[in-house]
């Protein structure tokens, strides 16, 4: 059975007014302190964020688990020096955000600019183990379609510096202003996937092959699919569905391969379109079917996922838990859904944050 590990990063916010905090160079310090957690948490672009790592399990429910412990214990260390922690994928206040100080980042200041400065946004990071680079070409390749419906399900940025941006994923938008983000063309083998990436490289604008921002790529660390479209999911329970439906895709892509389907040929201008659509509407509107690309309601399209993903789920156990749980997110909203009905029923983001701080870690 496929291992499947989760990296989310979280903002740091004041647990009274909301606002970031940039204190995660002091909340590290605490968790370094602590045995359990020296290998959990690690630090990000901005002061503002913290993000953790889990570790590689093959039991969706303990990886759940995992998710909501790690999540627990990032707010315990935060409190320790008087902020807390909150799976907001943008922060819905406005914030100036504070860069790290270390070289890798400093260099991204200076060679991006204002782009550096916004990416205070916060992702669910997936990776699924692979035998080879071969298998996890072939998969990436074959994931491609699929990947804005994770963006649906996903979503949890409606707002940007005090306001409504008119998307779900706003954080999406942001994160495409990396040269190297976003879907790809077809690989076909290694080969030219490695050879893509050293003439990236070889063009200076990226410092390594750690920043190919990628939708889905081989992990430059370990031997895995890594799929990074999600936003950081509000609750524990939506960050453990779409780990499940990623390792999902990922046996079936694998299964397609070894059977020698060929993965459908869209253009990465549909693919970029498909992927706009599901970060403008989430699930309260319409996306585009991963086949046809032609527009259909969000709930067929989720329908559409489970169903290509539904032998591989029987296969893991998964698949009662992964209907259920699409069910319960298509009846009571995703994360952006549930920042916005918040926001109509308090008038204030600053009630949405600390709100969101109790959903973090129900």
């Amino acid at each position: 059975m496929r291992t499947v590990g989760v990296e989310e990063e979280l903002l740091l916010v004041d647990p009274e007014t909301g606002e970031p905090r940039a204190l995660s160079t002091a909340v590290l310090a605490r968790a370094e302190k602590d045995d359990a957690d020296q290998d959990v948490f690690e630090k990000e672009l901005h002061e503002q964020m913290l993000e953790f790592a889990t570790h590689p399990q093959s039991s969706m429910e303990s990886l759940r688990a995992e998710i909501v412990r790690c999540r627990k214990e990032a707010a315990r260390h935060a409190g320790e020096i008087g902020c807390t922690v909150a799976a907001l994928a943008t922060s819905p206040l406005p914030v100036s955000p504070a860069v790290g100080v270390n070289r890798r980042y400093q260099w991204m200041a200076e060679q991006y600019g204002i782009a550096t400065r916004e990416q205070l946004v916060m992702g669910c990071h997936v990776h699924v183990s692979v035998e080879s680079d071969e298998e996890g070409v072939a998969v990436v390749d074959r994931l491609r379609p699929w990947l804005p419906v994770l963006r649906a399900l996903s979503a949890n940025s409606p707002f940007w510096q005090g306001k409504d941006t008119g998307y779900s994923s706003y954080r999406s938008r942001v994160w495409l202003r990396w040269p190297s983000a976003g879907p790809t063309e077809i690989f076909g083998s290694p080969e030219r996937y490695h050879r893509l990436i050293a003439d990236m490289v070889a063009t200076g604008a990226l410092l390594d092959d750690g920043m190919i921002y990628f939708d889905a790529r081989l992990s430059p660390r370990y031997p895995t699919v890594e799929l990074r479209v999600s936003d950081v999911c509000l609750h524990s329970g939506t960050a453990a569905l779409i780990a499940t439906l990623v390792r999902g895709l990922v046996e079936t892509a694998a299964r397609e391969w070894r059977a020698g389907r060929e993965p459908l040929g869209h253009s990465v201008s549909l693919l970029r379109l498909a992927d706009w659509q599901a970060a403008r509407s989430g699930l309260a509107g319409e996306l585009l079917h991963p086949a046809t690309m032609r527009r259909m309601p969000a709930e067929a399209v989720v329908r559409a996922l489970l169903d290509h993903v539904e032998e591989a789920l029987a296969g893991t156990g998964d698949l009662e838990r992964a209907e259920a749980a699409c069910a319960e997110l298509l009846r009571e909203g995703n994360g952006a859904q549930v920042q916005r009905a918040l926001m109509e029923r308090t008038g204030s983001l600053r009630d949405v944050v600390t709100e969101c701080v109790r959903h973090t870690q129900a």
